[in-house]
């Protein structure tokens, strides 16, 4: 279907269907006169004027009265109608730790992230750490998942969930320390992390393991969906053929996104024969961009399992890319959720440098699968509700998301006791990932390549 006629027809039931940029078409808008505040805000407002995905409708007020341009870009977002939310999707950041991240596949942190969401709104409950990043301080310093969190830069963890604050960690610049407490069997100890820029680990974990009832499975955890994953993944999807297995196991769980490409390479090795030169995704961009801009991704060819089915380790944290990974299998192969729902983000960027040290993501296209099936703003409800499991480490098989993994692997059904286990998240929990707010390091969006 054109473009010009999905908006129209979305104008007429307040939904919108797709926007943004990244074609063979010539882009209208040059770069801002200067990097003075007032031409870069008109350069703004001329940016989404052409390329916002709900540029016909959202506001696009003068820019004279805003102070900065950070006052400005939220008065310039869709404020939702019908079935679509507000845009709190849309972000600026600076240059430098966009390219970081999606480019050198870095990052600037301790590399600690914590269960907050998981407390929210239950001071009584203990705060726990729920990832480390391998290469950094946080590491280094012997901190593991699971670990109780009993104060932060001074100040109870009691009183973090009440606020909802865990902005201490997230460093400004390099060399800031935070100090913490944290509690594990041996009991209590203090440390001091060092904020440094390092390198992610986007695969950290994957391993062959045997189910109960003797199904050989390959487990592969992807965190980032950046350009570093491809050695590790290609070297998983190769071990896991010659041990033959049947079965696989995508932990996704923390992955807040990342690029449409990485996902699609992802996403082909479960049956490449069936999906390869197939519908992976389509990007649908507003009426000004569309034609010229509008881009189908297809499953590539390449080595892959011949698996009919995979299994999915999600929850609130699985957001953009990853879940665009979920809807573009769902055509061709079984796919069975496991843990929560997901974020909901079925929107995308085309990020833009200003040329002033800010790049703007604001949301530039929708994603639909091969059937043409998008605006799952509500994120996909998992087959089997299972609780993030923080008393193991990612792989255990007796980890609570990948035992039920392994146990449906056998049986089909859900086990009981995953049920018993379930806590789901509340909506509430899942719409802060979704802005970006409460834990640090929220989802990266889904960028277009």
């Amino acid at each position: 279907m054109r473009a010009r006629t999905r908006l129209t027809l979305c104008l007429a039931a307040l939904l919108v269907a797709g926007c943004g940029g990244g074609g063979s078409g010539s882009d209208p808008i040059a770069p801002p006169a200067s990097c003075d505040v007032a031409d870069r805000k008109v350069w703004l407002r001329d940016y989404m004027r052409a390329w916002y995905l709900w540029a016909a409708l959202g506001p696009s007020p003068d820019p004279v009265p805003f102070g900065s341009i950070d006052d400005y870009f939220p008065a310039l977002l869709y404020g939702g109608g019908g079935t679509v939310p507000a845009d709190r999707f849309s972000r600026l950041e600076s240059t430098e730790s966009y390219r970081r991240f999606y480019d050198e596949g870095r990052t600037l942190g301790y590399g600690l992230s914590v269960a907050g969401l998981e407390v929210e709104g239950r001071p009584d409950l203990p705060l726990r750490v729920r990832h480390v990043e391998p290469q950094s301080d946080a590491a280094a310093q012997g901190l593991q998942r699971g670990q109780q969190i009993v104060s932060l830069g001074g100040r109870p963890a009691s009183e973090l969930i009440a606020d909802n604050d865990y902005e201490a960690l997230v460093p400004d610049s390099e060399g800031e320390q935070l100090a913490l407490v944290v509690r594990d069997g041996a009991g209590e100890r203090a440390v001091t992390l060092t904020a440094a820029v390092y390198p992610l680990t986007p695969v950290p974990a994957e391993a062959l393991l045997t189910s109960p009832g003797g199904r050989r499975v390959g487990y592969l955890m992807v965190k980032d969906m950046i350009g570093q994953i491809d050695a590790p993944v290609t070297a998983a999807i190769a071990r896991f053929a010659a041990s033959g297995v049947d079965e696989l196991v995508l932990d996704l769980r923390y992955n807040g996104g990342g690029r449409v490409s990485v996902g699609r390479t992802l996403a082909s090795v479960v049956d490449p024969a069936r999906t390869a030169g197939e519908v992976y995704a389509r990007l649908r961009y507003n009426d000004q961009r569309a034609g010229d801009y509008d881009q189908t991704y297809r499953f590539e060819e390449r080595p892959g399992l011949g698996l009919n089915r995979v299994f999915v380790l999600a929850g609130a944290r699985t957001c953009s890319a990853s879940e665009q990974l979920i809807h573009g299998l769902a055509p061709f192969v079984e796919v069975v959720l496991v843990g929560d729902a997901t974020c909901g983000k079925p929107v995308g960027f085309l990020p833009r440098d200003d040329g002033c040290g800010t790049t703007v993501s604001a949301v530039n296209f929708d994603s639909v699968n091969a059937r043409d099936e998008g605006s799952y703003y509500d994120g996909f409800a998992p087959h089997c509700a299972t609780a993030d499991d923080l008393d193991h480490p990612l792989g255990d098989p007796a980890e609570g998301l990948l035992a039920t993994a392994l146990a449906l692997a056998d049986g089909g059904a859900c086990p009981p006791q995953a049920a018993a286990r379930a806590q789901p998240l509340a909506a509430s929990a899942r719409a802060a990932i979704r802005r970006g707010a409460g834990e640090p390091m929220p989802a990266r969006g889904m960028v277009a390549d």
